[in-house]
């Protein structure tokens, strides 16, 4: 591990938590429960929802204890362990180290909420068209996503920001 690569890999996670929990608090202060607010001609909703599961609330429905040990321990230990990964792993593609970064930032984030508000995720985001419309979700969420879509392309991405070396004529 170096120096270089643990400052990057705590920037992100800054930005990340700090970005996602500012947005939280803001959309809890200016909405109500059920107060929606549309944005761009309904392309962007505005309205807090409360998730007790995971991404698009997937196991919100099983009983709390068993619920509670997955989204807290569960991810705790998952994302411990991909922190670990990312400072330690040897890879020279700063890519995949930023990409891990904001999927543990996003993930830290959205577990600090369920340890605040006794195990949901604060979520606020809505958008689509018409009846075409994602979840509702927040800026942590987009992180994780980030973070997929980066590591997805990581090679390419890497190829095209890496100097190139021209071989001597």
């Amino acid at each position: 591990m170096n120096a270089r690569r643990l400052v990057s890999i705590l920037l992100i996670l800054i930005v990340c938590i700090g970005l996602d929990q500012a947005t939280k608090h803001v959309a809890k202060q200016q909405l109500g429960d059920g107060h929606v607010v549309s944005l761009l001609d309904g392309g962007i909703r505005l309205q807090l929802a409360k998730n007790y599961g995971t991404f698009l609330s997937l196991g919100a429905s099983l009983p709390e204890n068993v619920r509670n040990a997955a989204t807290t321990i569960g991810v705790g230990l998952v994302l411990a362990v991909l922190f670990g990964y990312t400072l330690l792993t040897k890879t020279a593609n700063p890519v995949i180290v930023a990409s891990l970064s904001m999927l543990i930032g996003g993930g830290l984030s959205n577990l600090l909420d369920r340890m605040v508000y006794g195990g949901y995720v604060v979520d606020f985001l809505n958008v689509g068209i018409g009846s075409l419309r994602t979840g509702i979700f927040n800026v942590a969420d987009m992180f994780i996503m980030l973070g997929v879509v980066l590591m997805l392309f990581s090679e390419q991405i890497h190829r095209r920001l890496a100097p190139r070396t021209h071989e001597a004529q």
